[in-house]
């Protein structure tokens, strides 16, 4: 009875000690939370004006306003891989794990599935889990999977028409009614500039369910490089072979046609053509 006693006296000491360790990081999660809806606030001022007619005030405003947001997403990725580390044996990490499924790398959201953590089988981690059953059809290592669609002049054409043939394919997914896809379409449009002549194809995956939009956006964005779409919006067969649960997205292909890299934007995007395409 003693023995029984100790031990349930011992199994309560042990949860105050990790409930006092986790406030501190719950209440830094909520301080990050609490200062992304005063940006966000700030934000709305700025979306109700033409960009054209800002001030060089406004202009500086909106530049800070966006570098602290991109300050505020590293603490908070950050903070919430340390938490899944460190209480990985408890329930604690799931809610803070779902909320950065979709700023994480593929290895990362490996290491937060793993299914022994204490966490795993959390209510907020089952579209953590769709999500990375969907990443698993596109990760690095695998080889690609053909598709068959429609280019803008209405032929039908297959992804193997230009993978395997010793270039470097990036398969970029995206769409015309897609405002982060248009975003990061400048990025994408410099790679090509920068290197198509050094072994560098890009095929476009379009998820547009109507083709006049999309032929515009082509044009309009100036995506110079080949395009391709069965035209069923997110019932695009490109969706279900390799997973596609949100856009801007992509794959990097080598000249063989295995998978080297996935969902590379901005900065990262360019750094890593330079980097496999010296």
């Amino acid at each position: 009875m003693k023995k029984i006693i100790l031990m349930t006296v011992l199994a309560t000491a042990a949860f105050a000690a990790n409930a006092q360790d986790t406030k501190p990081y719950e209440e830094k999660m909520s301080q990050i939370e609490a200062q992304y809806k005063t940006l966000e606030a700030d934000y709305q001022t700025f979306g109700k004006k033409d960009p054209a007619s800002f001030t060089d005030a406004e202009k500086a405003k909106l530049n800070e306003i966006m570098t602290k947001a991109d300050s505020l997403y590293n603490a908070q990725k950050t903070t919430a891989l340390e938490i899944a580390r460190k209480f990985k044996n408890t329930k604690f990490p799931a809610k803070y794990v779902a909320n950065i499924m979709y700023d994480v790398e593929f290895d990362e959201l490996k290491e937060l599935c793993d299914p022994t953590t204490g966490y795993y089988n959390e209510p907020e981690m089952a579209k953590v889990k769709q999500l990375f059953d969907s990443y698993k059809l596109r990760q690095p290592g695998s080889m690609y999977k053909d598709l068959t669609m429609e280019d803008l002049d209405g032929k039908q054409v297959k992804l193997s028409q230009w993978v395997g043939k010793g270039k470097y394919v990036l398969v970029d997914f995206w769409a015309s009614w897609c405002g982060p896809c248009r975003a990061e379409m400048p990025n994408v449009v410099e790679a090509y500039k920068r290197f198509k002549d050094k072994g560098l194809e890009i095929i476009g995956i379009s998820f547009d369910s109507k083709k006049l939009q999309w032929s515009a956006a082509v044009e309009k964005l100036g995506m110079t490089w080949p395009q391709m779409s069965d035209l069923k919006g997110w019932e695009s067969s490109a969706s279900a072979i390799y997973g596609i649960r949100s856009i801007p997205s992509n794959i990097l292909l080598d000249p063989e046609g295995k998978i080297v890299a996935m969902d590379l934007r901005e900065a990262k995007l360019l750094e890593v053509l330079a980097e496999k395409l010296k």
